[in-house]
């Protein structure tokens, strides 16, 4: 079979997870919403007991802090809101969410192997690619034996597409 190139990028793949992630991006904002806030609510009990609130550094941390702690829950929030569940390999024979793809540099004849996620899960050093990047978009919807190509920050990279191992 002649490889083909594919060279295009997936713009629908933005909001996908797999159901573990999406359970792990629960089970945070979950910890977040309860044992976070409740830490900071003890804290801002604290500083405040400590008396003048206008030069209480302790206070203003702390406040800093809780802000900084709404602001990543609303963004989780947004995250759990915009999320579309997609069970892991439902492109049977294409790279997807939660297919290991094996690829070989066509340069060099390296083969490495990433397993496509979400940009919530993404793990690079556990080999867990986030399907945003734009390696995961160039490897989207290819098949075995498919060549794909993507700009990388040292320069174009081609890579063949060896295997699919998905659930």
């Amino acid at each position: 079979m002649m490889p083909c190139e594919v060279d295009h990028v997936n713009e629908d793949v933005g909001n996908q997870i797999t159901p573990e992630g999406l359970a792990a991006l629960e089970a945070e904002l979950r910890s977040l919403e309860l044992d976070a806030r409740r830490e900071i609510a003890d804290r801002l009990r604290t500083a405040r007991a400590w008396g003048d609130l206008s030069e209480n550094s302790e206070y203003h941390d702390a406040k800093n802090a809780q802000a900084h702690l709404e602001t990543k829950i609303r963004r989780l929030q947004e995250l759990r809101r915009n999320a579309v569940v997609v069970e892991p390999g439902s492109a049977r024979g294409e790279a997807a969410l939660g297919v290991a793809v094996t690829v070989r540099d066509l340069d060099s004849g390296r083969e490495t192997t990433h397993t496509l996620v979400s940009a919530a899960e993404s793990d690079p050093a556990g080999g867990r690619l986030s399907i945003d990047s734009p390696l995961g978009r160039a490897l989207a919807g290819a098949r075995a034996g498919d060549e794909v190509a993507f700009d990388a920050p040292r320069g174009r990279r081609r890579l063949e597409v060896v295997a699919l191992d998905g659930p």
